[in-house]
């Protein structure tokens, strides 16, 4: 089927358009919430309306900012139809870049109202947190220096959308926020900072030539490569902290079993300097972040019934 917007033919599939939301990238908006629910629920009740409210939100919000970034890459140049890891929607489907960023602030009111809403049934102090973090959803690639042209992106997608959203899905239920909250979510933010670093190893070339200074860039390939690697060691290590501190049982150690995924990250990137090459690796670190989340979760949920 075939409709007009801006006297622009587009083909719009379900294929195309869930393309164009990265889906991949969504699980780092998923398992945040859904870890920070498990661990409210090992001090307090769990209001479920809220928590199906925060997941849709923290959804909407990771979604819209897939689309930012897809239409300021494109409005500087960055996007071509050969792009590897782009929904491509503009260069590939003949979307306008006017379409993109509408469906993107269609998110984002969504995302707004859903908001209104956590906020008066827990605090309102929550709205000024929750519009920090769409603000850098949207400066992330808007605005006159991007965060994704500096070595700063994976810091500010680990705290506001892997910490952060820990943490409120935590408080929204709890109306507190607990120091085992706090260090049970450090992990996770951390590798949600590595999902970034992932696909910044892969435009590393191109990210180079267009004068973007993201962390590969900066540190080289090797060495944000081996950065990466440290960082997945210190991850899973924290949780040994957690436990042989008293702060969580030994259940959370179901994480290790997603050790698996780490070592084909890091060793799907070795050697790699081709953006096609490095797609499995990607995913591999994406999937980490997936499974680590769950698995934790998983363990603390057994903590809870035992």
């Amino acid at each position: 089927m075939q409709t007009e917007y801006d006297g622009l033919p587009l083909k719009r599939t379900w294929k195309i358009w869930w393309e164009l939301i990265r889906p991949h990238t969504l699980t780092a908006a998923f398992v945040p919430v859904l870890l920070g629910t498990v661990i409210a629920l090992l001090e307090d009740g769990v209001n479920w309306l809220l928590f199906a409210a925060m997941m849709i939100a923290s959804i909407l919000i990771q979604a819209a900012t897939n689309l930012f970034n897809e239409y300021y890459d494109f409005k500087r140049g960055l996007d071509t139809e050969e792009s590897v890891g782009i929904g491509g929607g503009i260069v590939r489907h003949g979307m306008t870049p006017r379409l993109i960023m509408n469906l993107a602030l269609g998110m984002y009111a969504i995302a707004l109202i859903i908001g209104i809403y956590i906020c008066a049934a827990s605090s309102w102090w929550l709205a000024a947190v929750g519009l920090v973090c769409m603000l850098v959803g949207y400066l992330y690639t808007g605005g006159p220096l991007p965060i994704s042209y500096t070595p700063f992106g994976e810091l500010f997608s680990g705290l506001f959308m892997g910490f952060l959203i820990i943490l409120i899905a935590f408080f929204i239920q709890t109306g507190d926020v607990s120091s085992t909250a706090i260090l049970i979510a450090i992990p996770s933010g951390i590798l949600v900072g590595l999902i970034n670093l992932s696909n910044n190893l892969r435009d590393h070339d191109g990210d180079k030539a267009h004068g973007r200074k993201t962390m590969p860039v900066v540190m080289g390939r090797k060495n944000a490569l081996t950065f990466m690697a440290i960082m997945f060691a210190f991850s899973y290590l924290w949780l040994v902290g957690l436990v042989l501190t008293g702060n969580v049982t030994a259940w959370i150690l179901l994480a290790f079993l997603s050790i698996p995924k780490a070592m084909a990250a890091i060793k799907g990137f070795v050697g790699k300097t081709q953006p096609i090459t490095m797609v499995p690796a990607m995913k591999a670190t994406a999937q980490t972040n997936t499974f680590f989340g769950l698995l934790m979760a998983i363990g603390l949920f057994i903590s809870y019934l035992i």
